[in-house]
């Protein structure tokens, strides 16, 4: 078998392709001949040593997150899911590994694929997917006839919060750059802002109209993310940083969170997404040969306009 892993933290030229042997799944654990699998700016982020204090310093280490695929052997304690069963879920952080053609994984962090959901849409949906519903309903207590201001409508995470909180009922204002616009207007964002000449602070009508704020790409500014918010609403924020816990510990209503994967909010995410109410943009598939090079155009920038495939093949 093949993955991608690497012997060192550092950049794109630290990735390699290379055979590995895939251990037994041990108790709680599921191995999964992975169909495709979805990148994620976590992926890279691990691998630059962004996370290392929570990673640690064992090398060779494997890259890759959100995947779907096939159960072909479980572990002791498993019976939510047995060999030939279909799912998607989340590798844990430190061991990572999605990026290969099969892998390990907590049952815990994996949930059925509906049969109307392919391996490529099912890999796509897994951690925006868990992000959205995490923020959405677990913190912020969405609900019907309520206004959400979303930072980076149409970026992974964004994408599947326009929806899902479209789903729940709510309103939803959205910034977007100025290639992505329609986009925005395509996912049912009901007033879509170019962030390159509007700035948020400036707009009168934002002061204190919304329940949520969404910040999912971590370019909105604590203080303009506060003064958005209604005298009830929530501030959600996925891009923690030392300033933002300091300031989260005194503002409650200030709500930083992580991927934190579980088969429930998996399924009902991937029953969202069978029955239509969450889909997500498909930009660029390649083999897991080529897949070093889609992931460093990605870490350097490259727009794809939706996310990111690697799909496996024996040999590829």
């Amino acid at each position: 078998m093949r993955r991608i892993q690497y012997y060192r933290y550092g950049g794109p030229d630290t990735m390699r392709l290379e055979d590995f042997v895939l251990p037994s799944p041990k108790e709680g654990e599921v191995a999964v001949t992975v169909a495709a699998a979805a990148v994620n700016p976590i992926d890279w982020k691990v691998r630059q040593g962004a996370l290392k204090m929570m990673t640690g310093r064992s090398f060779p280490r494997a890259m890759g997150s959100d995947f779907a695929g096939t159960v072909t052997a479980t572990g002791p304690g498993v019976t939510a899911v047995e060999p030939g069963d279909h799912v998607y879920g989340i590798a844990p952080l430190k061991p990572s590994g999605a990026f290969a053609q099969a892998v390990i994984a907590p049952a815990s962090h994996l949930a059925l694929k509906p049969a109307g959901l392919s391996f490529e849409q099912a890999a796509a949906l897994a951690t925006p997917a868990v992000m959205a519903w995490t923020g959405l309903i677990g913190r912020a207590r969405l609900q019907a006839g309520q206004q959400v201001f979303v930072n980076g409508a149409t970026g992974g995470v964004g994408e599947a919060v326009v929806q899902l909180a479209k789903a729940l009922g709510a309103t939803v204002t959205g910034t977007s750059g100025p290639t992505t616009m329609e986009r925005a207007r395509a996912l049912s964002v009901d007033h879509v802002y170019d962030y390159t000449t509007t700035d948020p602070a400036d707009q009168a009508e934002f002061q204190g109209a919304f329940d949520v704020v969404y910040d999912t790409n971590g370019s909105l500014p604590v203080r303009t993310a506060m003064r958005l918010l209604n005298k009830t609403g929530v501030y959600l924020d996925i891009n923690a940083t030392p300033a933002k816990f300091a300031h989260a510990a005194f503002a409650r209503r200030h709500k930083i969170f992580f991927c934190v994967p579980d088969t429930r909010t998996l399924t009902e995410a991937a029953a969202r997404a069978a029955a239509g109410d969450i889909r997500m943009s498909i930009g660029e598939t390649v083999p897991l040969g080529t897949a070093t090079t889609l992931i460093t155009d990605l870490e350097k920038g490259r727009k794809i306009n939706g996310k990111g495939l690697i799909l496996m093949a024996p040999g590829n």
